[in-house]
């Protein structure tokens, strides 16, 4: 009698061993890896498609006003010295301007040709805030010795002293500390023009109000930190 197990049409047998059974189990299924395939790449496609469709926040642009040269500070803005100018908005810093309305605004430092115009480049409220904090005010100031404009730049910090200026022998005092630069006016570009330069400074609202009811009756200097 044929004892031999029976087998299938691909030669394996219908009633196999433990041996077989595990040799099959470990045996790659050619049928399993093909579909396998199949969905992997058909995922690729649908996941190619989403990236191809979804927006780049990297190529994202935005209009800001840029400077068409290199401007001073103290100079008021026209039209012939900013445009605007479409920028990728990945590379913009925080309060650029988004449209021309600064025309006619005040420099509050020098900006390059190129340079994006932020509200910490012009006299405005925020920028008295982004000096001196919330709440700031700024207040100008004709000095005793109008050279001192010369040594001092945007951003320095310095100390007001006044002494009455009908009292040859008054004894200065301190008016007030730790005031923040945010413009020194320029030197006026034709002779005979009128040289009163100011400094304006930005400071508490407190210090500030203080400060510019001492400029009225007292003469003001400023010692740099």
């Amino acid at each position: 009698m044929d004892t031999a197990p029976y087998r299938d049409r691909m030669g394996e047998s219908l009633n196999p061993t433990l041996l077989e059974r595990v040799s099959r189990a470990l045996r790659p299924d050619f049928t399993r890896t093909v579909v396998a395939r199949h969905i992997a790449a058909g995922f690729l496609v649908v996941l190619a498609g989403i990236v191809a469709l979804r927006p780049d926040p990297a190529g994202a642009v935005q209009s800001v006003a840029v400077a068409l040269r290199d401007l001073s500070p103290g100079a008021s803005l026209t039209a012939d010295d900013i445009r605007l100018e479409k920028r990728s908005a990945a590379t913009l810093p925080d309060g650029a301007h988004t449209d021309l309305s600064i025309i006619g605004t005040t420099l509050a430092g020098p900006v390059r040709r190129g340079e994006v115009i932020t509200d910490a480049r012009v006299l405005n409220p925020r920028l008295a805030g982004l000096s001196a904090g919330p709440d700031a005010r700024v207040v100008p100031l004709h000095l005793a010795d109008a050279a001192v404009l010369d040594l001092i730049r945007t951003g320095d910090v310095v100390d007001i002293l006044g002494a009455a200026s009908t009292d040859t022998e008054a004894r200065p005092k301190v008016v007030a500390t730790n005031a923040v630069v945010v413009l020194v006016s320029p030197k006026p570009k034709t002779l005979g023009a009128s040289n009163e330069r100011v400094v304006l400074v930005a400071l508490p609202a407190p210090a500030a109000h203080t400060l510019a009811g001492a400029t009225l009756v007292q003469t003001v200097t400023v010692t740099i930190h």
